[in-house]
């Protein structure tokens, strides 16, 4: 029990130092996004994408190790969280506040990422809406408005204001 102790407390020590190289990403993403840098988002981005996949693997890492402590404590795996680890770890004070430590460190940091993702993803959605505006302004400018031009016919001729439909007529 005390090895795998160790193993779950190494695999959150290593995740917990992935989530700050994650909150590092996510805060630098945010002044790129801000700069409307797309060349360097593309680049954070896949910098954001590769902690990710190193976060995952650890947590399959701790998954396993928590499937092990489970079934060495004869505990159901889904009903064995984190906390009711540590209080289980009353005889062990030095391991039970290490584990705390690490538990509470985990929250703090995944709650930033999580803050600043939800801020990252208001600013891209500002950022959208301004760039469909543009381009509604744009298609507006080339647009001319819709005139009331009338052919020999007193019939409107639809035409839009800098276009003609038929030739100059001299005769007018």
């Amino acid at each position: 029990m005390a090895s795998l102790m160790e193993d779950l407390l190494s695999v959150l020590t290593e995740e917990e130092a992935a989530f700050k190289q994650l909150l590092d990403v996510t805060s630098r993403k945010t002044q790129i996004i801000v700069q409307n840098d797309i060349n360097a988002l593309r680049t954070i981005t896949d910098e954001e994408q590769d902690v990710m996949n190193h976060i995952g693997q650890l947590d399959k890492r701790r998954e396993t190790v928590t499937h092990d402590i489970a079934d060495v404590i004869n505990k159901d795996v889904e009903t064995l969280k984190l906390t009711a680890l540590a209080d289980l770890l009353k005889s062990q004070p030095e391991e039970r506040d290490r584990l705390n430590t690490l538990i509470d460190g985990l929250s703090t940091t995944v709650g930033q990422v999580h803050r600043i993702n939800e801020q990252n993803a208001e600013l891209i959605k500002h950022s959208l809406e301004m760039v469909e505006f543009d381009l509604q302004m744009v298609k507006a400018m080339r647009e001319a408005p819709q005139t009331a031009n009338y052919g020999r016919s007193a019939m409107s001729t639809g035409g839009t204001l800098g276009t003609t439909s038929e030739g100059f007529d001299a005769k007018q």
